[in-house]
């Protein structure tokens, strides 16, 4: 089946794969232990919710600026190269980090990487792929968790059998963080006359479907808080049956157990997506958000929260990859990159509000109530994409295509 698969990916697909998947045996070593480390500094709910909303809006906003730059330079691997590399520097300064805010500081500024890299980035895989690009972003999803199950299992070592600090864990993580940079050198990118055409283009309209969709996307972005308070929800359960040490061990290895799911259940989905329709699957992932955020209202033992965690896992695997695939093909005559870069930035629009809502409803009301937010906009997410299916399905985009 592998090899099946290799020899219909792009190389570009698998390599751009391996970088994300060796970049996240890094990122992945740091996200499970995050929102503790950030609890050992001093900080709480509203500090989680506040540096979560941060990263995510410091990457998907600048997605916008990348993804116009390589469209008009028509040079993408630079800025998936600076923002690799941004990403390690800001890690290893995070390391090094003694107080709450340099912590938070630096940790937001960590994702600047991110946004410089993914427009450029998911660019060159629609790129490379003239069809089937469900399959290729759920390839590239799977190995990207694939990295994440083992980093977040290489620091549950660290924690359980060698007994290191979280201070020691981002030290190793931070060295381990360079290793990605090397297989971008082998990256081809490829710029044909169309594209260059497309590049110089800077009127063109964006189709309405993608307006749509945008907007679909961006509702659900405010909804879908950041993991750590599905960890930090966890680690609370733990520490109130006072399992001592467990309580930081085990919700790591829930987040490894939802990495397994997220990465067993990416390519397939993203298989079933060109089948069946991105929408479809699409509005299966927003359903099981909210299936999950519901659980975390009630649940109370450990295989619950391991069951929820399993479905937050195809919940994002349903929707991480398929959703860029979708503005893939929503962009129209406008450059992919760009479209990209658009998504990504109403993405991160609705980031920073998202995680600030979601701490103050956990502070001030209950963590409950953080978990009925994230349910409620999930099932209005799947009920407002399936209302507006038919501008999603059409060919053609134009502003005259009204749901029925």
């Amino acid at each position: 089946m592998n090899k099946k698969i290799r020899q219909r990916m792009s190389p570009n697909v698998i390599l751009l794969g391996i970088v994300s998947m060796l970049n996240d045996l890094s990122s992945e070593m740091i996200m499970p232990i995050l929102p503790m480390f950030i609890q050992s500094l001093g900080g709480g709910s509203l500090a989680i919710g506040v540096l979560g909303g941060i990263r995510d809006s410091l990457s998907s906003l600048l997605n916008i600026v990348s993804g116009y730059m390589a469209s008009r330079t028509g040079r993408k691997k630079i800025f998936v190269f600076i923002g690799y590399f941004t990403s390690a520097l800001f890690k290893l300064l995070l390391a090094l980090s003694n107080t709450l805010g340099l912590a938070m500081l630096v940790s937001s500024l960590e994702r600047l990487g991110k946004g410089l890299r993914n427009a450029p980035r998911d660019a060159i895989i629609a790129e490379s792929m003239s069809e089937d690009k469900g399959r290729a972003f759920g390839l590239h999803r799977f190995f990207d968790t694939t990295g994440a199950i083992f980093g977040s299992v290489f620091v549950l070592v660290l924690l359980w059998i060698f007994k290191l600090s979280f201070k020691n864990i981002l030290i190793v993580a931070s060295g381990l963080s360079f290793i990605c940079l090397i297989p971008i050198a082998f990256v081809k990118e490829k710029r044909t006359a169309a594209q260059q055409q497309v590049s110089s283009s800077s009127s063109s309209a964006i189709p309405s479907g993608l307006k749509i969709f945008l907007f679909i996307a961006a509702l659900f972005a405010l909804g879908n808080f950041s993991y750590m308070f599905f960890v930090a929800r966890a680690k609370g359960i733990f520490e109130s049956e006072k399992l001592g040490n467990w309580a930081y061990i085990l919700p790591v290895l829930l987040y490894v157990f939802f990495n397994i799911f997220y990465a067993g259940f990416a390519l397939p989905l993203g298989s079933l997506a060109d089948k069946i329709g991105k929408r479809n699957v699409i509005i299966l992932g927003y359903l099981f958000f909210a299936i999950t955020c519901f659980g975390f209202i009630f649940v109370t033992s450990t295989i619950g929260l391991a069951v929820l965690f399993a479905i937050y896992g195809i919940s994002l695997a349903s929707v991480d990859g398929n959703q860029r695939a979708l503005v893939s093909d929503l962009a129209g005559t406008i450059a992919k990159s760009e479209a990209l870069g658009l998504y990504h930035t109403f993405i991160g629009l609705a980031a920073l509000p998202a995680g600030l809502f979601a701490g103050l409803l956990w502070k001030y009301l209950a963590p409950s109530a953080t978990f009925v937010f994230g349910s409620a906009l999930g099932l209005s997410c799947a009920a407002i994409l399936f209302l507006f299916r038919r501008c999603l399905d059409q060919k053609q985009y134009t502003p005259d295509i009204l749901p029925r």
